[in-house]
Order: structure tokens, then sequence, then C-alpha cells
């Protein structure tokens, strides 16, 4: 009988969700899915200096907001595996550091800082590498109570090797690897020393994390082995990088998690461009349901270069699924990002409204300036709407096309009848009318149909805009 899949999510709450952390998040879950597994959230806050105190219900806000919930994390615990906070399970730790000291595979060492940072600029002055070893360490204090860290010792042997499952088989030379503190001098682990501890007694089947961890992972091997333990399958995810190949940031337009979700980015479309970042299915298919991802999702479609981060693709994608929408499910969504002024209209002009901008949305942030000239007038700029036709012209067409409109009862079919047959009679090329009475309507040069923009606004509001762009044209 095969061993259940367990993977985990192990964030550090030093910080806000990214879509680095996001994009690991999603792989994780969909592989517990895809195997029918578990997906745990353990949280790695032993970094006490950098950790962040809302950091965690930043973290759970993101994962929520995606739908990738947790079938156990530290508000849902197996007892068989718990606690799930790294912080709270300290005295684990502890006992396996001192059954290393006591196997003399590790060793307390009482370096001070700044006898380290010496070593170092020495390293650095001889031009090679620090490598740390049990040569280099102070074995004795000084004074009864001087602090130390807990290092493990890397032992003499074979190269380390092992089968990434994104990387391929992978040897990394023993004698490169110095001996690491396990333990640090506040007594808090080392994310080296209690990702492994963590993995190994919560049944960690499958480690799926990002590459900058590769360089880690022989420590973490002989850590195994050193403790009698089989390690599991390790598949470390490719970078996201910008266009210019360099390491995501915020310069390249990522956000964090939540930032899309303020802006009005669905959380299906937000998955679903996430899944595309380091993963492909052998085919051409862009658009996935989650359920199709669940299951297409496998560890030998990852792949390992890394993955460029196109936020055009991603607001195409958005703007994909905002279409997609019914449209009394997209007034719902969009129901907290109508502009100010929209709050006094009544429900079913909103829903007109929203209908005539739903195929032009790309995020429900744009709502605002697509919609607000639907519920404010306009101040239209007299040099858009002589921009093909001289002041006169454009003033004289402006009153022809109220009186046209004055008997129209509105509908999209007559307002188009009755304006293209201004167009014949006054001897124009659509776009000339059609464009002065849009800038006149919307203030704007683009906006939804004419027609349709002229139907949903209604008779009253649309001849007293025309009225008032004509006598601000001089």
């Amino acid at each position: 009988m095969s061993t259940p899949t367990r993977v985990r999510f192990a964030p550090s709450p030093t910080g806000y969700m990214h879509i680095g952390g996001l994009r690991s998040a999603l792989f994780n879950y969909l592989y517990a899915r895809h195997t029918g597994g578990a997906f745990v959230l353990r949280l790695e806050d032993t970094d006490r200096e950098r950790f962040v105190p809302d950091a965690v219900d930043h973290l759970m806000d993101s994962l929520s907001w995606l739908g990738l919930v947790p079938d156990e994390d530290p508000g849902h615990p197996n007892p068989a595996y718990g606690p799930y906070v790294q912080s709270e399970r300290l005295k684990l730790y502890s006992e396996y550091a001192t059954t290393l000291l006591n196997n003399s595979l590790a060793y307390k060492d009482f370096s001070s800082p700044e006898r380290l940072a010496g070593l170092r600029q020495e390293a650095q002055a001889k031009k090679r590498p620090f490598l740390f070893t049990k040569k280099l360490a102070q074995l004795e204090p000084e004074a009864e109570d001087d602090p130390f860290t807990i290092r493990f010792q890397i032992q003499p042997g074979n190269d380390v090797s092992w089968e990434d499952a994104v990387w391929g088989e992978q040897t990394w030379q023993r004698t490169a690897l110095d001996d690491f503190v396990a333990i640090k001098s506040d007594g808090f682990p080392t994310y080296n020393f209690a990702n492994v501890v963590d993995d190994h007694v919560m049944a960690i089947s499958h480690v799926l994390r990002g590459s900058e961890f590769l360089s880690s992972t022989p420590k973490h091997l002989l850590l195994y082995e050193a403790l009698g333990w089989e390690p599991p399958e390790f598949a470390h995810l490719p970078q996201v990088v910008g266009a210019d190949k360099a390491k995501l940031s915020k310069r390249h337009g990522a956000k964090s998690a939540l930032d899309y979700k303020e802006a009005g980015y669905l959380p299906e479309a937000v998955l679903n461009f996430l899944a595309t970042l380091g993963f492909n299915d052998g085919t051409t298919q862009e658009i996935y349901s989650r359920q199709e991802l669940i299951k297409v999702f496998s560890l030998d479609r990852i792949h390992s270069s890394p993955a460029m981060f196109d936020p055009e693709r991603l607001d195409w994608m958005n703007g994909h699924y905002i279409r997609e929408l019914p449209l009394p499910e997209l007034a719902k969504r969009a129901k907290s990002f109508w502009p100010t002024l929209a709050s006094k209209a009544e429900e079913k002009y909103k829903h007109d409204v929203l209908g005539l901008v739903q195929e032009r949305l790309k995020f429900l942030a744009e709502l605002p300036e697509l919609t607000e000239f639907f519920f404010t007038p306009p101040k239209p700029e007299p040099a858009l709407m002589i921009k093909q036709l001289d002041s006169k012209h454009a003033r004289d067409l402006l009153g022809k096309a109220q009186i046209t409109l004055e008997d129209s009862d509105f509908s999209h079919d007559d307002l188009e009848k009755r304006l293209r047959a201004l167009v014949d009679q006054e001897g124009l090329k659509p776009g000339q009318l059609f464009g002065l009475i849009r800038v006149a309507i919307t203030g704007k040069t683009a906006a939804p149909g004419l027609f349709d923009t002229l139907h949903v606004l209604g008779k009253k509001p649309a001849l007293e805009r025309l009225q008032t762009a004509a006598d601000l044209i001089r």
C-alpha cells in the first residue's frame, strides 16, 4: 500500500503574501487534490526579528480568497501532527538537537557574532569561500553563561545525490557544505533544521518549494540521514521573474495577493494565471477551471526554467473571466467598486450600465473610470468636440441632434436609425457625428457603443448634455 500524499505550504510570516508564495501554495494544493492527499499549512515563525504580526492574517485571507483551503492548519489541527506553528514546537527541536549532540553529529559553538564576522572577513581577504567547520568553532565558553549555537556537523562521505521531480538528478559535493547552525543562541531553530524535523514528524511525503531552496537540500538530506529518517520527494519550483529576467518585484507590476483582490481581480482568474507560472499540461489550452487544473496537474509537467510574470496577460485573463460571468453574478462582485455617486442610482440602472462596460473591464477597479459619466454630467473639452469639425458646424450639429432625438423612444434601434439619417442628411462620415455626440454625452473619445449609451442614459439627461456641450463651443 502506497504512502498517502501529504504536502505542506510552510511560509514564514515576515511579510505579506506575494505572487511567488501564492504560486507555491497553489501547486501544493493542486498536487494534494490531484492525488487525493492532504494539503497542510504550517507557519515557520522562528525568525523573530523579522516577524510581522499581521502577516498571518494576510496569509490566511489570501488563501481563503483563492479557495486554497488547507486540510490541516493552526486552526484545524490533526492532533497526531500538531502544533502547526514552529514557535510552539521548540521542545521538539531541542529533543532532536540533543540526539544529534549525544551521537557526536552536532556540537556547541560558543563563537560570538564578532568572532564569526572576523572569520568571514579573513576568508574574504584571502579570496576564498567561507566554509565553517568544527576546526573554526569555539568549543568552550569563556564564561559560564556564554550563549552558544548548536551546529550540525557535516560528516565525511560521498557526494549528496537525489532525484528532483523538476530538476532531475542532482549531485552536490559534500566538501562544499559547511557545518550549519541547527539551533540559534536564542533557542529557536533555523529553517534548515526545523523544516526537516517538521516534515518528518508531520509525515510530509512531497516537498514542493521554490528553487531558491535547491542549494539547501543537500544539507537537509544529510540531516535525514543522520537522524535515520526517510526523506520526502522533492520538487523545486521555478523562480518567477519579470520581463527583464530579474527576480520578481513590485517594479515588475507584481502586487501582494490581497492587492489583487482590492483591485477587482477575480480569484478564479488569478488562480488560473498562477497555475501557468511554471506548469503546462502539454497543450495550448490557457483557460482552466479549478477542477480541470486538479485533473491535469502533475509534477512531471512543471518546468525548471524561470516563469515570467506578465501583468498584461493577467489583465487579459481576468477580462476573459469577467466577460464570462453572468451579469447578475458580476453585479454582486462589482458591488463595492462603483463610483461614489452610483450609490444614489437605482439597481436596475446600475445593472444596465454594468452590461454596457462588461466587455471592456479588465478588472473591477476600472469601473469608476468607465462609468462615472453615467452618474454625473461630464465637462466635455471643446477641443475634443471640434477635432473633426469647425466650431460653428459642431454647434449646429449638436442642435440638430437634439431636434432629431426629441421625439425618439430612445430604443437602440430608433436612436441608430435617426442618427444615421442625420449623417446622410448632412453629408458626413458616421465618425464625425457619432464622435461629436460621444464626447458631448460622455466627455470621452472612447466609451461603450453610442446607441446603447444613449439608451441607458435616457432621453432627458442625454438631451440636456447635448445642449450643455453646444453652449461650451465658441
